[in-house]
């Protein structure tokens, strides 16, 4: 997130986009509802489900799936039509206008409803709402970044928040909230093929040199390595021979999961470490038990980018240990001897070799959590980004065009699919579905079905319906819901036994490499009465 959570209740508008709040983020939501309710905020809301935050909103644009660029290109259209953009900050903040003015002329409110079904003058409605304030929020989530154009769908926004000169201002920003705990950390640490700690690139010869350096090596690799939904294409193709999965359960939460199971059957040897036997863990040759986030010290960064310390509050059960000791005996036993003394030395290694993290230690996190950038001891962190200038200097607009999804409906699979979280499931249910309370709350997988589609193809509620893609097939029970939007079906993806990731499609963003989980056709057959 450019800004903090707290500066969600500073905004005069917050348009949230690609994210069930309520369901997702119940802890953020609330900061969201308080605004609107308390503060006077106005809220905006796209989605295609009518989704609960929905009603507090001031406007509810209902996009069809994989239209973002093109609704987010017709308010921009608007807001230059109209000179409603802050040209001020434009001219002194950014560069590229008038490559953006030249590609979003053309998205009328008439053309861009024709793309997105959004009424004309909802638009015209929002985009001058969006542009009055003096401040305004954009949340996203992961209904923005899970589409092949899912890095258009990004800088979509940022031209957005750019051109009515909300970017780097307490209320405004472009604030992604983070699908799972400490995502933003890992990501921070490195835990993405193409960089190090801090986004160091491994394709920049200085930041290779000084990671040789601090961990006296040689020869570190100079090319970024692969994502994991290309990992499992080399796998089932033989290339791929070996694979150390920590932490993360692929077999329920990736796409197309009859390739993921047969890239996984293809693996020489595969080792899974986690806290409990997932799905995964019960096709690994080794399984390496790992403790919990309470039976662990050291440190989570949340989506607001605040590195807050974690205590051991339990020992962890049986033969279950750190993640980083694990880590270490297996390296040093491999030949490359690692050793530390405790969780705080390695956030001295951390700080020592991250130059966003190097004003953060244990000793500044006793009592509250750091905002990085930090870049000394004595500095306090930076809970707003941009506030003088972009990190680049001039923030660059990029003028998109719109793409359609990987996969449209057609006359065999007539019906799009998206995927999401419920409330009371969390991701693929490894920790949630040991609590009987939330499986009471929600117990198993459903197809959510608009009233118009359940009459057409004659499903009543709770009816057990084939759904099948191109990919596979699930069996679910029926849920008609006015929720749904007409020619839709949603699928939680959390359960196991009827997975709807069997039938998404493993199609990627160019750049992000994230698969179109939010976009695929199906269709769907009664199974009895």
């Amino acid at each position: 997130m450019t800004n903090p959570i707290e500066d969600i209740e500073q905004a005069e508008v917050i348009l949230i986009t690609g994210s069930n709040t309520t369901e997702n983020h119940p802890v953020l939501s609330s900061y969201v509802k308080r605004a609107v309710t308390q503060k006077g905020t106005k809220l905006i809301v796209v989605d295609p489900r009518k989704i609960s935050i929905t009603r507090f909103a001031t406007h509810w644009l209902r996009q069809n799936l994989g239209t973002d660029v093109a609704w987010i290109n017709g308010m921009m259209h608007v807001i230059i039509k109209e000179e409603l953009y802050d040209e001020a900050y434009v001219q002194s903040r950014t560069v590229g206008l008038d490559e953006l003015k030249a590609v979003v002329e053309r998205y009328s409110p008439e053309y861009v409803e024709e793309i997105t079904g959004i009424p004309a003058k909802d638009l015209v409605a929002a985009a001058r709402l969006y542009a009055s304030a003096g401040a305004a929020s954009i949340l996203y989530c992961m209904g923005i970044t899970q589409h092949t154009t899912g890095t258009d769908n990004v800088k979509s926004l940022a031209n957005l928040a750019m051109l009515c000169g909300n970017v780097g201002v307490r209320g405004g920003g472009v604030n992604p909230l983070r699908g799972q705990n400490n995502v933003q950390g890992a990501c921070d640490m490195g835990a993405l093929p193409n960089v190090y700690t801090g986004y160091q690139k491994v394709d920049d010869i200085s930041a290779r040199s000084r990671m040789e350096k601090a961990w006296d090596v040689e020869g570190l690799p100079s090319k970024p390595g692969l994502t994991v939904t290309e990992m499992m294409t080399q796998a089932s193709e033989g290339v791929l021979k070996a694979l150390y999965i920590v932490g993360e359960n692929p077999m329920v939460s990736d796409p197309d999961l009859n390739h993921v199971k047969e890239g996984l059957e293809s693996l020489d040897f595969l080792v899974v470490q986690d806290i409990f036997l997932t799905e995964t863990a019960q096709m690994a040759h080794v399984v390496l038990p790992s403790a919990s986030f309470a039976e662990k010290d050291g440190t989570f960064t949340n989506t607001e980018r605040k590195v807050q310390r974690v205590r051991r509050a339990v020992k962890a059960p049986g033969d279950a240990r750190e993640d980083w000791e694990i880590l270490c005996d297996l390296s040093t036993r491999m030949g490359y001897p690692m050793s530390y003394r405790n969780s705080r030395a390695i956030m001295d290694e951390i700080a020592s070799v991250t130059p966003s993290y190097c004003g953060i230690n244990y000793s500044r996190l006793t009592k509250k959590g750091i905002h990085w950038p930090c870049t000394g001891t004595d500095h306090p962190g930076t809970p707003c980004l941009h506030v003088d200038q972009f990190t680049r200097g001039l923030g660059v607009f990029h003028a998109i065009e719109y793409i359609p999804p990987a996969e449209m409906p057609d006359e065999e699979y007539p019906l799009y699919l998206t995927t999401g979280r419920l409330l009371y499931q969390y991701h693929t249910g490894t920790m949630s579905m040991k609590s009987p309370g939330l499986n009471q709350k929600a117990p198993e997988c459903y197809v959510e079905i608009s009233p118009q589609d359940a009459e057409r193809y004659g499903v009543k509620d709770e009816m057990p319906l084939k759904v099948a893609s191109r990919r596979g097939d699930i069996t679910a029970r029926a849920r008609i819901s006015r929720q749904a939007v007409e020619g839709t079906v949603f699928i939680p993806f959390h359960y196991a036994k009827a997975a709807a990731n069997f039938l998404t499609n493993p199609a990627l963003d160019p750049v992000a490499k994230i698969p179109e989980y939010k976009v695929c056709a199906v269709r769907i057959e009664r199974q009895g009465d």
